[in-house]
């Protein structure tokens, strides 16, 4: 499977969307200060600047992680995944985390990139908890890694299943499943697989293992 020309306009697609919103208010935040004066609209205007720039960071190192080759160093540990994860959450989120990134999560001792595998599977996790919610990650029962979203309506999105078995043609997708598609693709080339696990009213799971 190669990435074909309207795979990559898709996931451009869909990191420009998810960042134009905070970069957005940064210019929002300027021009409010310069109308109101730095006396008036100083604190307001600083306080939206430094919210957006918060988050745009935050869903930029993650993107790094999951989209960039630089998630795929053997130095990326899970820890380092939880903490760019966490700051994702605290500034974009109703949705919290509840794992431990020095446990025994299963497949820490496989083959380069499971960190990077494992940060696109939160992004799948947090898209399942609309109105929030708390995501974990536990050591399956076979070598394997499962995460999990609990909350309120959880959901997974239509088509998503197929996209983690990129059974989806690519003509099909839409800025809401690239990210499932492109991540089955990331995870196959590291050596690994991502899979729904379990659906249910109150939570949605998903697998990772050796491909």
């Amino acid at each position: 499977m190669t990435f074909s020309p309207l795979l990559l306009e898709l996931m451009a697609s869909r990191i420009c969307h998810d960042l134009v919103s905070p970069v957005g208010a940064i210019q929002n935040g300027i021009e409010f200060a310069e109308e109101m004066g730095m006396d008036d609209g100083a604190e307001e205007a600083f306080g939206l600047i430094g919210h957006s720039a918060k988050t745009a960071a935050a869903r930029l190192q993650v993107f790094r992680l999951v989209y960039g080759q630089g998630g795929k160093d053997a130095s990326i540990k899970p820890e380092d995944v939880h903490a760019a994860f966490d700051k994702l959450l605290s500034v974009d989120s109703k949705v919290t985390q509840n794992w431990d990134p020095h446990a025994d999560l299963g497949l820490n001792d496989g083959p380069d990139g499971f960190c990077k595998v494992l940060t696109a599977t939160l992004m799948l996790a947090q898209e399942c908890l609309p109105k929030g919610g708390a995501i974990t990650v536990t050591s399956g029962d076979n070598e394997n890694t499962i995460v999990t979203a609990s909350g309120e309506r959880v959901k997974i999105r239509d088509y998503v299943d197929e996209c983690l078995q990129l059974l989806l043609p690519v003509g099909d997708l839409d800025a809401r499943l690239v990210h499932p598609y492109v991540s089955a693709v990331l995870a196959k080339e590291c050596g690994y697989q991502i899979a729904l696990h379990d659906e249910q009213d109150t939570h949605v799971s998903f697998e990772i293992s050796l491909a």
